[in-house]
């Protein structure tokens, strides 16, 4: 049996998005940047999708610019909110993507900026108060958080941290890599200058994604080059993967509420069989409490197989990670257990669960993993 928990790193492309995909790979070729008919088509299709993505989140089209990905999507926000507004100071947290860390931290080892970290609880939420003290200390800021953490999946509070952003006047960024397309948003009302998205989180191609830009705000280009999306990133646009993201996330927001209750069925099941099943299991982060609903982390005990677990895991036929996918082949544990202040050195797994997730895949799993600890686990370790 095959076993796919690892939707957090990606997603299987959805047949009803290949399918609006593919006239845009074969017949409809034109370069959107030419005036002739075959461009003119193309252009249209990359329009439209831009303004089934506005919908979607209840903005402008204008304020919705296409990318390679989340990682460009950051970046773009980050470095052109702090070279074109002559912002000093950034805030963000230790558990953040490395797209965002990385960033940040090459900026201030630049010189460009100072870099506060906002304090975390064990379990990884913001101290929002911690926040806003950072924010009176200092002058206007970047402040950068994600929506949901991609390891432990805790949730942001985003609409109360956007109200102590704008009450400092400062530019908020949010990394929605992990909840477009799995929670509505209606960025009316939540004071908020950036998002990002990257379609394949979300069944939709990889490559491709977005960066909304809140119309209020002015920011220079991030590539240069042609004149493409309104002069903002040049290059030519990657036209079937835009098309794909735009009818991913019609899909995905079409369909929300039945695959939310599903894949949290999903979820709920497989907690409930480890702390049946494993003994001395826990779990990471608020994972019960204020958490994405596609991410289960989970802390194993020490055991001789445990040191192995991806990899028998792997040959059971069963894809998790022990982290980001970003940063996979790294030895040095996972950056988010360490920021939060956990024992790296304890294995942990995160399982990741789409709408193709089953029960029957998780009554396999849980199988797999009492063949691996059920004799060699010593009680209360």
């Amino acid at each position: 049996m095959k076993v796919y928990f690892d939707n957090a790193a990606t997603t299987a492309l959805d047949k009803e998005v290949l399918d609006e995909m593919i006239p845009f790979m074969t017949e409809h070729f034109g370069n959107p940047s030419s005036i002739h008919s075959f461009g003119r088509k193309t252009r249209a299709a990359i329009e439209g999708a831009r303004k089934l993505v506005a919908k979607s989140l209840n903005v402008s089209p204008s304020e919705i610019f296409f990318t390679s990905g989340g990682t460009e999507a950051d970046n773009m926000a980050i470095r052109c909110s702090i070279h074109d507004m002559g912002l000093k100071h950034a805030i963000t947290s230790k558990i953040e993507h490395h797209a965002v860390l990385h960033t940040l931290e090459k900026l201030e080892e630049e010189g460009l900026i100072k870099l506060s970290f906002v304090n975390l609880s064990i379990e990884g939420s913001v101290d929002l108060n911690h926040l806003e003290q950072l924010l009176k200390e200092n002058g206007r800021t970047f402040v950068s958080l994600m929506h949901a953490n991609n390891e432990i999946g805790n949730l942001l509070p985003l609409a109360e941290t956007g109200e102590i952003c704008a009450k400092y006047d400062a530019i908020f960024h949010s990394d929605t890599v992990q909840t477009m397309g799995h929670y509505f948003m209606d960025l009316q009302k939540i004071k908020v200058h950036f998002v990002t998205c990257a379609a394949h989180k979300f069944h939709g191609p990889k490559g491709v994604g977005f960066l909304y830009v809140n119309g209020a705000i002015k920011i220079n280009p991030f590539i240069y080059g042609g004149s493409q999306e309104r002069n903002m990133r040049g290059g030519t646009e990657n036209l079937y993967g835009i098309i794909g993201l735009a009818k991913a996330m019609e899909i995905a927001y079409r369909d929300l509420d039945e695959h939310k209750k599903h894949i949290t069925e999903v979820k709920d099941y497989m907690v409930e069989q480890l702390k049946v099943n494993i003994p001395s299991i826990e779990f990471n982060g608020a994972c019960q409490i204020n958490c994405l609903y596609t991410v289960l982390n989970v802390r194993f005990p020490h055991t001789e197989n445990a040191e192995m677990l991806l990899f028998n895991l792997d040959i059971a036929g069963i894809a998790a990670s022990g982290g980001s996918a970003c940063t996979s082949g790294s030895d040095v544990g996972s950056h988010v257990l360490r920021g939060i202040g956990l024992d790296v050195t304890r294995p942990a797994v995160r399982f990741s669960f789409s709408k193709y997730s089953t029960k029957t895949e998780v009554d396999y799993v849980i199988s797999k993993l009492k063949e691996l600890f059920l004799v060699n686990v010593p009680v209360n370790s």
